[in-house]
């Protein structure tokens, strides 16, 4: 027995016979003598309780045919991804490459996917994205709740995607999702230096609300629409203001910022976007205008309490003159005096009875 092997395999073994670096053959369960002169005979036992068969020498087995009752082997393209399922439990992916699994001691089952489709949709796509080899095989994204995705693939725009999970395989080509949030956003226009028509410098403080009603248009059509709307909002309130003297601004601020959404909202729209409100928030006028205008509204009230209190004292010369008959014609006989003492007082008498009062009057 001195020039033979001794191998013992078990029941849940498989022995890879080699002699002189050629495969041989496998070795089922049992002992088994082999003789071996010259040192050149290798076993390697296999555990088939792992389910994958990983050997250096894979290839040489599989051309043999040993394996083609004992295992499950996958020769996978550079088009071709597998997904492997053991116990009905998804365990890894399989990139392109010589695989064997064997039967029998476990229930194992390989999906072959074709990965020329670029994005990869399966009905366990959050099982399989957990694992580690998915992670280097595909590029994974979740868009989130209240967002939508826009897809390119190879720059070209493909779809827009809703919220959920999303992976695509690499290598197969440059996919890119681009990820809009599609909630009521605000715009501060703050700060604006504007001068009007009549050459009156003030600064103004605008908001902007809108959603992106378009979402592959907001995307395509500039490189930062949030910008470009707060852009397009200067350049409005420049035109509108611009055109407007001081007064009249003031005096119509409501049409002035209806005229500004106006503009606003036909320019949003050739950006994807839906405004929903444009509105004034602040008017800062210079200091020196300030003090003017504070000036003209302290004169005017002055004026307005000087013809209060006016009419309040013909109200109550009226009410006293009212109540008191004799003092109403001493305040008559005061008037024609004043009359009479500029001129000649002329009186016509034409209806009848009136020179009587007037004589009475006198």
């Amino acid at each position: 027995m001195l020039f033979f092997k001794r191998i013992k395999i078990r029941s849940y073994e498989i022995g890879l016979y080699f002699r002189d670096g050629e495969f041989e053959g496998l070795l089922s369960e049992g002992r088994h003598w082999l003789f071996d002169l010259f040192g050149k005979v290798r076993v390697d036992v296999a555990n088939m309780r792992d389910a994958w068969l990983a050997h250096e020498k894979l290839d040489m087995i599989f051309k043999s045919g040993a394996l083609k009752d004992r295992a499950v082997v996958m020769d996978l393209k550079d088009d071709q991804r597998g997904l492997v399922w053991i116990e009905g439990r998804f365990t890894h992916m399989l990139a392109p490459g010589l695989y064997a699994y064997w039967q029998g001691v476990r229930d194992v089952r390989v999906e072959v996917i074709d990965a020329r489709q670029v994005r990869f949709e399966h009905s366990d796509l959050k099982v399989i994205a957990k694992s580690g080899m998915a992670k280097q095989l595909l590029d994974i994204c979740t868009v989130d709740r209240d967002r939508v995705g826009v897809l390119f693939i190879d720059g070209r725009y493909i779809d827009t995607l809703s919220p959920g999970l999303y992976a695509f395989w690499k290598g197969a080509a440059d996919a890119r999702v681009v990820e809009i949030d599609m909630r009521e956003t605000t715009i501060d226009v703050s700060g604006q230096e504007l001068m009007t028509a009549d050459k009156v410098s003030l600064r103004m403080n605008a908001l902007v609300t809108y959603r992106i009603a378009d979402a592959r248009k907001a995307v395509s059509s500039t490189d930062d629409v949030r910008q470009a709307l707060y852009r397009e909002t200067q350049l409005a309130l420049r035109a509108i203001v611009g055109v407007r003297e001081l007064d009249i601004f003031l005096s119509d601020k409501d049409v002035v910022a209806q005229e500004i959404e106006q503009a606003v909202r036909r320019r949003a729209g050739e950006l994807g976007l839906s405004v929903v409100s444009v509105g004034i928030r602040d008017l800062i006028l210079p200091g020196d205008m300030k003090d003017l205008m504070n000036k003209v509204t302290e004169a005017n009230l002055i004026s307005r309490r000087e013809e209060t209190a006016a009419m309040r004292s013909q109200a109550n010369t009226a009410k006293l003159l009212a109540d008191n008959p004799t003092l109403m014609r001493l305040r008559e006989l005061e008037v024609l005096e004043k009359i009479a003492s500029t001129g000649n007082l002329n009186v016509v008498l034409g209806e009848k009875g009136l020179a009587e009062r007037v004589v009475n009057l006198l």
